[in-house]
């Protein structure tokens, strides 16, 4: 052990210093090759134990990385499909926003749209992983450089502004919810006016806000294009495919 060498040496020298028997320039000799000893000992012992810790510390980059490989895949599939929603409620509330004054809504077309006037899309992204591994210092020890940067911007930028879009859209959503809160009224033939006030002057505004969520979309194109860019970043550093 390096510690036993250190202290094995250490007593030579003192031992060295007291000798009677050696001129002064050999004792020094003799010092300064015991203390080179020990310099190299301490230096072999540090080398050791920091190619170690960093052994351990990329394990759990690899650790990390690979669990993240896995939520991204996880992330990508919801969000392609929060994109179909969003493009079926641009189509219904493009339908609703662009019929004529004095015409009216398909009963047919209504039913069709019904669930997407009424869907709250919204990613739950799987950031537990990247928000552990942050605050525990970590992140850091990622070498590649352009991974690191590409994970932290996309947790920290991308979907940040993704779901700052998305609590717009669904602010307008609320209104319109709101909206027919009140104004909904059953009819005689067991249906609803809800046709009817969505083509009122406030239905229809509202409509003509969430028509157009393209702001949306493309923030979504930018994180499940990063987060794919992160994937193969992944699996070449580990030459998985």
């Amino acid at each position: 052990m390096a510690e036993d060498e250190i202290a094995k040496h250490t007593k030579k020298i003192y031992k060295i210093a007291a000798e009677k028997d050696h001129t002064f320039w050999h004792k020094v000799k003799d010092i300064v090759i015991e203390i080179a000893i020990i310099v190299f000992a301490v230096t072999i012992s540090i080398w050791f134990h920091n190619n170690s810790e960093h052994r351990h510390q990329q394990e759990d980059v690899k650790t990390f990385l690979l669990g993240l490989e896995k939520d991204l895949t996880s992330d990508i599939a919801e969000m392609q499909n929060d994109k179909q929603s969003y493009e079926m409620q641009r189509a219904a509330f493009t339908y609703i926003s662009r019929t004529r004054l004095g015409e009216t809504l398909s009963r047919d077309s209504v039913n069709y749209y019904y669930n997407w006037i009424y869907n709250s899309t919204a990613l739950a992204p799987n950031n537990g992983r990247f928000e552990g591994f942050k605050s525990s210092g970590k992140i850091g020890l990622i070498e590649n450089e352009e991974l690191q940067n590409d994970i932290i911007d996309l947790y920290q930028e991308n979907v940040v502004s993704l779901l700052a879009s998305t609590a717009r859209y669904l602010d307008n959503k609320n209104h319109l919810f709101d909206y027919v809160m009140k104004n909904r009224r059953r009819l005689t033939d067991s249906t609803t006016n809800l046709s009817a006030i969505l083509l009122q002057d406030e239905g229809r505004n509202i409509c003509t806000m969430l028509r157009d969520p393209s702001e949306l979309l493309s923030r979504y194109d930018s994180c499940i294009n990063k987060a794919r860019k992160i994937i193969t970043q992944i699996n070449k550093e580990y030459d998985l495919k």
